[in-house]
């Protein structure tokens, strides 16, 4: 039976979930924007993982990779996702490669529920094409590089036990979907 989405069943449901919810997929999927509509609906802390290794950086993720590279900026990552996964429920979208990063993926498999957010390579680009905060996007063709990454990057995303497809405009659509995933995996 599908999930009514009334308020007392939301509720329900949010009482079910006893530790983070991290979403996890491509840049530009809406991980951030998705993320906060499902800690509001659900009345949970929602982070956004890359605003917190911003914080404690004290620098730009573009800055963090000029200056001492992804290798830096994945390392950082790793740690401050284990921190936020530590800090019991909650929602926490993490970047595009975090999942990526096998003790990461580990991490968020043994001690949250992951939910990969999909989306085709027209929405993403029209999504991040000319967004001057990706640095993974500013060499190259853009459209060629999300190709490249997403095709590396999938078989790591589909470990996460719950898949939603996020397609062209709101997210309303798929916030509805994370919802029915995790009520159908809890």
């Amino acid at each position: 039976m599908e999930l009514e989405l009334s308020p007392d069943n939301i509720a329900a449901l949010a009482r079910r979930i006893d530790r983070p919810v991290v979403l996890v997929g491509m840049m530009g999927v809406g991980k951030t924007s998705v993320g906060r509509r499902l800690a509001a609906l659900l009345d949970l802390p929602f982070t956004d993982a890359d605003d917190e290794i911003v914080h404690a950086a004290q620098m730009s993720i573009p800055e963090m990779f000029e200056r001492y590279g992804e290798d830096y900026f994945r390392d950082g990552e790793r740690r401050v996702i284990a921190r936020l996964v530590g800090q019991g429920r909650g929602v926490v979208s993490t970047g595009g490669g975090a999942f990526v990063n096998p003790e990461t993926r580990a991490l968020i498999l043994a001690q949250a529920i992951a939910v990969w957010l999909d989306s085709e390579i027209d929405v993403l680009l029209d999504r991040v094409g000319r967004n001057s905060n990706r640095p993974l996007l500013q060499t190259g063709d853009p459209r060629e590089t999300l190709t490249r990454l997403r095709a590396e990057r999938e078989s790591a995303y589909a470990e996460a036990p719950i898949h939603v497809k996020s397609g062209p405009g709101p997210h309303g659509r798929v916030v509805h979907n994370v919802l029915k995933g995790l009520d159908a995996w809890l």
